[in-house]
């Protein structure tokens, strides 16, 4: 975080600059204009969080703030100290609570499609062309791809392929070698069919790499690459980054090697998702989904080091493509109290906990005993009426009956009942008992294992940013890019 404190000052300066913004609407309209025709970025970053909305960043800015009562103050991450903020709402052509291929291809294309659509319209049959196609096709620009999930997913998939459903994994992939994109980096593939994505990569003249050195020596004389987190976690993706450790490559550290290949001096793009903001929203697993929005913070300053070098031609876009998990900061039992500190004894996410659990079994020493002492040493939470150097982390009777329940309901299999269905959410019923526990007592809430229509913010900086104030649709996210690169 050292560079955050720096990265600041200077963004502080170009808000003092932009001051347009405090000299009335009219004033700010025409310097909105004025910007849409004279502004040309030649180097644009584009980061989405999935499933992130303002919630997910003020629970971040909350959980590395002060929360020491009389004291209370936000750590503020550094994109939303950006000098433009929007609001962008999502709602697709099915549905006010919409997923990931239908937003993603608002954003990257600029129209509206169903749920489950990647690229193409409402008929399912027009194909429309993203922002990444259109830059390299008509500007002879480079162009990357990042994501903290597999990179055929819905969210990086809509930035390169046109198909009726996000489904199809083996066909968004031949979709994804036939780009030409110079550079992808991330999670792995979803096929249906081994590693042949990775061979059909490989036969168009990409090379693919999950060696750790040589990703870390990637440059521009690299060639097209798709570089594989060399340590995977559930269904392909990287780790959380909560269960990461110092050998693992960070999205911060994707984005500089994306740098590094795609920099010269027609132009690039790079679109960098924080996909697992969403995954552990889904799962209700607040300091996983934290963890992941700070994740993707320091990749934003890696890109904003960048714009410092190159002020007048680098255009840095922060947004979501929708809510996840309805998150709240604020819980009927904890009234308006928070204590986000206690979160900080978690330590590994759902998945990391299923894992050891999984483990425990396969060795014959799982009952609830043990799970007690797992749950003490990873969530720093006890049983009723125990000690705990911490106060707040002694379950109630209410809660230790929840995770007893959870614990008997793993052992028989009793998750498809309705009020499981709304305890668990499909997901393993002691882990997500123990977030929902630790979560509650912090003070944050959900109201859902899906996806929700919060509207997204925008947070802009540099060459063009002033256009992405105010408050309309999503698709305008894209048009607003084409507009500023000079594409059709």
């Amino acid at each position: 975080m050292r560079f955050r404190k720096t990265a600041m000052s200077l963004i502080v300066a170009v808000m003092v600059a932009a001051s347009v913004f405090a000299q009335g609407v009219t004033e700010t309209q025409s310097a909105v204009s004025a910007y849409t025709t004279d502004a040309s970025p030649k180097y644009v970053f584009m980061f989405i969080g999935d499933g992130m909305s303002s919630p997910q960043t003020n629970a971040a800015q909350v959980y590395n703030g002060n929360n020491v009562s009389g004291a209370i103050e936000l750590e503020k991450l550094t994109f939303t100290q950006f000098p433009v903020v929007g609001l962008q709402y999502t709602q697709d052509s099915t549905s006010f609570c919409p997923d990931s291929a239908s937003t993603a291809t608002s954003l990257s294309s600029g129209f509206k499609t169903h749920s489950g659509v990647i690229g193409m319209g409402v008929d399912k049959v027009t194909a429309g062309e993203t922002i990444a196609e259109k830059v390299k096709q008509q500007l002879g620009w480079k162009v990357g791809i990042i994501s903290s999930v597999t990179l055929n997913h819905a969210t990086p998939a809509a930035y390169y392929a046109h198909i009726a459903s996000r489904n199809d994994y083996y066909e968004i992939g031949e979709q994804m070698a036939a780009s030409g994109f110079d550079y992808f980096a991330g999670g792995s593939l979803l096929e249906n069919d081994g590693d042949a994505l990775y061979g059909v990569l490989e036969d168009v003249g990409y090379t693919v790499t999950s060696d750790r050195d040589t990703i870390l020596s990637l440059n521009a004389d690299s060639g097209k690459v798709y570089a594989v987190s060399p340590e995977l976690q559930d269904d392909g993706a990287m780790k959380y980054a909560l269960d990461m450790d110092d050998d693992d490559i960070t999205l911060a550290e994707f984005v500089r090697k994306g740098i590094d290949v795609l920099y010269n001096e027609k132009g690039f793009f790079l679109m960098c998702e924080g996909g697992k903001i969403d995954w552990a929203g889904h799962a209700n697993d607040a300091v996983a989904n934290i963890s992941d929005t700070i994740a993707l913070d320091e990749a934003v300053e890696v890109a904003l080091e960048f714009a410092f070098q190159h002020p007048d031609e680098t255009l840095i876009i922060v947004t979501g493509d929708h809510e996840t998990g309805g998150m709240t900061i604020g819980y009927a039992a904890t009234g308006y109290d928070t204590a986000f500190d206690i979160m900080k004894n978690q330590k590994m996410s759902f998945v990391a906990f299923d894992e050891y659990v999984a483990n425990e079994k396969a060795a014959g020493t799982f009952d609830f005993d043990r799970l007690m002492e797992m749950v003490e040493d990873e969530f720093g939470l006890t049983a009723p009426g125990t000690d705990n150097d911490v106060p707040a982390l002694v379950m109630n009777e209410y809660e230790y009956a929840r995770l007893q329940k959870a614990y008997e309901d793993d052992r028989s299999g009793n998750t498809d009942g309705y009020e499981e269905s709304l305890l668990y959410g499909g997901y393993n019923p002691i882990s997500i008992t123990l977030t929902h526990i630790i979560n509650n007592k912090a003070g944050i809430g959900w109201t859902s294992y899906a996806h929700t229509g919060l509207p997204v913010p925008v947070y802009a900086f540099g060459e063009g940013a002033e256009v992405f104030g105010g408050a309309y649709d999503n698709t305008e996210v894209a048009k607003k890019l084409f507009a500023l690169c000079d594409v059709e």
